[in-house]
């Protein structure tokens, strides 16, 4: 139950930072938050991470769709002991919900977190990084992980 809370939860801070950030912000408008590190700054990202395949809105739809399916089917499968696991994919459905819905009702992810040396991105991109790294790293290092997926 906690492991579907905090996917919760890690959407529901993205939907609230980027209505904020829509509310508040015109497109394009930058305000700077330590000035030349950290800016927030509207962007309507059609494409993936770094806006790569801009406007293919309907394939990010699906992909997304996919991912969130594949990650249920795992959060229902793995035994309850992979607590850390769990909670890594939570991260990632989180963060995909999140620009999965921006992309249903917008047509594009609203990002606005902005380093000035890395691309803009948003609370779902960083979820979804952080669990991917992590992910990463289980596989890698915890044998018993692949064995919990069969």
């Amino acid at each position: 139950m906690a492991v579907w809370i905090f996917a919760a939860l890690i959407f529901a801070v993205d939907q609230l930072t980027k209505a904020l950030v829509k509310t508040h912000m015109a497109p394009n408008q930058s305000i700077p938050v330590i000035d030349n590190i950290l800016h927030l700054t509207y962007v309507q990202n059609t494409g993936a991470a770094f806006s790569l395949l801009k406007g293919r809105v309907f394939f990010f739809v699906v992909v997304s769709f996919a991912v969130i399916a594949v990650i249920v089917y795992y959060l229902i499968r793995l035994p309850k002991e992979k607590k850390l696991f769990k909670f890594t994919l939570a991260l990632v459905l989180g963060g995909a919900f999140g620009n999965l819905v921006d992309r249903l009702r917008f047509g594009y992810v609203v990002d606005f977190i902005d380093f000035r040396i890395w691309p803009v991105f948003n609370v779902a991109d960083s979820a979804v990084v952080i669990g991917v790294l992590l992910l990463l790293y289980l596989v890698m290092f915890d044998s018993e992980i692949l064995k919990s997926l069969d």
